[in-house]
């Protein structure tokens, strides 16, 4: 479906959380191709260009960011924030615990429990995290958002139109910790 400016809205399918949608741009022809700016500025003028837009396309090539480099910043993003123990639901961390056990396996995933949508340039972001007991679970959850788009916009110059936080569950000072869960075989 076309939308007005030459954009086609893409519909989210197959994460969990409300569809989103991302803008993508058409294709453009050489002489159509540039950086645009919610503003319109003057590019003769150097102290109008805004400091946070990022080339993505430009009239010597298109950069293009892989869905899994996005996953991996938003994930080192999350893990920053204090209050967060975990990221990824429960089946995802009993595969990452699994899979931290088998040699040369590269350990853990830091993108376990994170999924992503990345347009041309645009990205929306699924987290899952477990919290501390004890965290207010709004303010991690506004500190893991707030690291997330700062960390994703600085580094890949993607606008990041939501993050979607969901609290799978919460670490108690009782339970185990994740290393101790499974015993070693070798000592």
């Amino acid at each position: 479906m076309a939308a007005a400016g030459g954009r086609r809205w893409g519909r989210r399918a197959g994460l969990p959380g409300p569809s989103r949608r991302i803008a993508t741009s058409r294709r453009r022809s050489p002489e159509e191709t540039h950086v645009t700016t919610p503003h319109q500025n003057d590019a003769s003028d150097p102290r109008s260009a805004p400091s946070s837009v990022t080339a993505l396309v430009t009239s010597q090539g298109r950069t293009t960011i892989a869905s899994s480099v996005v996953q991996k910043i938003a994930g080192m993003a999350a893990r920053e924030v204090s209050g967060v123990y975990r990221l990824g639901g429960g089946a995802a961390r009993t595969f990452s615990a699994l899979r931290e056990r088998i040699p040369g396996s590269g350990g853990p995933s830091v993108a376990q429990g994170v999924s992503v949508e990345v347009g041309e340039t645009q990205a929306a972001v699924d987290i899952d995290v477990v919290v501390e007991y004890g965290a207010a679970i709004v303010g991690v959850a506004e500190a893991i958002r707030s690291n997330v788009i700062q960390s994703v916009s600085r580094m890949t110059g993607l606008e990041v139109v939501e993050v979607n936080i969901n609290v799978d569950d919460i670490h108690l000072p009782t339970d185990a910790p994740v290393e101790e869960v499974t015993e070693s075989r070798v000592q």
